[in-house]
């Protein structure tokens, strides 16, 4: 019995530590969270934002790309953001087991409403159809706000990433 608490409890502990990385929001959420990054004209960091799903093949075959392109800049000012577009009931049965197969370590948003209203995403790019994979730079000390809305090869994301640095 002793042994099927302590299972238990770990077992929560480690997918407590997943759902901290894992987090569901709303997209008035991600809005205020991407309106604040912009809004510090003191960071000179590189926002890289790629928005994706467990379902779409093209984004799960340029992930690894992008945790490589965080891996190789840890020690730069690049950061990287996964937005899931992934839907609210899998969030916990796909979403999570994913992150936690691939083994990434960056942040990984799932947008629990996205499908409510869909002109949000004009807000994140005018150009955009809201297909994925998708990928956004912020660098706010430059005032740069890019959109790529394209499947990436390592060295094509990392000279397209580096040329706002």
């Amino acid at each position: 019995m002793k042994n099927t608490i302590l299972s238990l409890s770990l077992l929560f502990c480690l997918n407590f530590s997943f759902a901290q990385q894992v987090e569901g929001i709303t997209v008035e959420q991600f809005f205020e969270r991407l309106d604040g990054i912009k809004a510090q004209k003191n960071n000179d960091s590189l926002y890289v934002i790629n928005f994706w799903a467990t379902w779409c093949g093209p984004c799960v075959a340029e992930l690894p790309y992008f945790l490589e392109l965080q891996e190789n800049y840890k020690d730069q000012k690049v950061k990287l953001l996964l937005v899931s577009l992934d839907f609210d009931k899998d969030w916990g049965k796909k979403v999570i087991p994913f992150v936690e197969k691939s083994d990434i370590k960056s942040d990984v948003w799932v947008l629990t409403n996205y499908l409510r209203n869909m002109e949000w995403i004009d807000r994140v790019s005018p150009e955009w159809g809201g297909s994925i994979p998708a990928t956004l730079i912020v660098q706010p000390q430059k005032g740069i706000h890019a959109f790529q809305e394209t499947t990436f090869e390592y060295e094509e994301l990392e000279k397209w990433v580096l040329s706002f640095k």
